[in-house]
């Protein structure tokens, strides 16, 4: 990628859903992009990017590996990230002790591990200069205990409260972290999570459009954090005052397998 006078994004899970659409309104709003996801067609949404004015550099790599976030961030060739997505992360249905645990374990570094790792790498330059942004998207689900779904929720319970310190860390830096925290959104995620006979992924959901651009605007005024649509600030907040129990129970109804055939 040429040098330019335009600011850098690095977006991660850019090929579909809310990584596209943050990429698409970087490349929008004059940044450059370096862009990742674990499919090929991360290069047509690549073509997509371009067609918008940006330079673009896309990798597919598997961010739930140090090696391969290694990669993504040598594809910035050493030019200044002035905004970094965190968004790449993924689901995984069924009762934790009928998962494949490889699987599980994918979920923990790609939603934990790889993230945290990209983080420190970016961060430290952002820091080094005095300035730069970090969006890192959480979910409502950290706010409850996800029967059925206990590994992603775990996961992002610990993705929402880790950017807070971060922020706090990072306060009188010049850098800002906001987190970014949907609820269920029309995209991928239920059908690659095998979710889609639960009563969640059959239910309505958000656009992932809408939801980028809450988180996208959110982070431009460098916001701490950010619940995308009323009824999602809605959920987190009764969701504060409830016993865990309670909660556990809600959310066997929405996410146990043939839940959404009842």
């Amino acid at each position: 990628m040429a040098q330019t006078a335009r600011s850098l994004a690095v977006v991660t899970g850019a090929s579909a859903g809310i990584g596209y659409e943050l990429a698409k309104l970087s490349a929008q709003n004059g940044y450059d992009l370096v862009i990742a996801a674990d499919q090929a067609k991360i290069q047509s949404a690549a073509e997509d990017f371009r067609s918008l004015g940006a330079a673009v550099e896309a990798v597919e790599v598997d961010l739930a590996t140090l090696e391969d976030v290694d990669q993504l961030y040598a594809a910035t060739k050493g030019r200044p990230i002035d905004v970094l997505m965190a968004n790449a992360g993924h689901g995984l249905g069924h009762g934790f002790l009928d998962q494949d645990f490889t699987e599980a374990r994918h979920v923990i570094d790609t939603n934990i591990t790889g993230t945290l790792y990209l983080i420190q790498k970016v961060g430290r330059n952002m820091r080094d200069r005095q300035e730069g942004k970090i969006l890192i998207t959480g979910s409502i689900a950290g706010f409850m205990p996800g029967s059925f779904q206990a590994v992603y929720n775990g996961t992002k319970a610990f993705i929402d409260s880790f950017s807070f310190a971060l922020r706090n860390e990072l306060k009188d830096t010049g850098v800002t972290v906001t987190c970014l925290m949907p609820g269920a959104t029309d995209t991928e995620f239920f059908e690659r999570a095998d979710m889609m006979d639960t009563d969640v992924g059959q239910g309505s959901k958000d656009d992932p459009a809408d939801v980028a651009k809450t988180g996208f605007d959110a982070m431009m005024r460098g916001d701490g954090d950010i619940v995308s649509g009323w009824k999602n600030k809605l959920t987190t907040a009764i969701a504060s005052v409830t016993p865990a129990g309670m909660l556990a129970e809600q959310h066997r109804k929405m996410a146990e397998p043939g839940s959404g055939q009842r």
